[in-house]
């Protein structure tokens, strides 16, 4: 838990709540499954010869760590944690306010990932 608070913008409360719902990070081979059992990946809807130019997230996943990662960009995207802020506004140009946030959380998940993978704590 001490490894999560290192992230800038990371309480005690959010902290405990990716731990209590990731649990063992070794169970993930890679980032891109953690995002998965976070149910924040798209998904391909196609039929045929179509396939969708809107895809939406799956939400099959821990509905207790999508709502976690959530609020914590909600939190970092004014001001804690400098990558997330320029990263959201990066997404933000022409995309709607979910979009930008999704894709935030994706890659918070990508910074939690290394950080427990590699034992190590968050280096700006």
């Amino acid at each position: 838990m001490a490894l999560f608070k290192t992230f800038p913008g990371v309480g005690d409360k959010l902290a405990a709540a990716l731990v209590t719902e990731i649990g063992d990070a070794t169970q993930f081979g890679h980032a891109k499954q953690l995002v998965a059992y976070a149910g924040l990946d798209p998904s391909v809807f196609s039929s045929g010869k179509f396939t969708a130019s809107n895809s939406r997230i799956i939400k099959r996943g821990s509905k207790r760590l999508r709502r976690a990662l959530y609020l914590a960009v909600c939190g970092l995207r004014k001001g804690k944690n400098e990558r997330i802020k320029a990263y959201y506004h990066k997404k933000k140009k022409g995309k709607p306010y979910k979009v930008a946030v999704i894709a935030c959380a994706n890659k918070i998940l990508h910074h939690v990932y290394a950080i427990l993978t590699r034992d190590e704590p968050y280096h700006i």
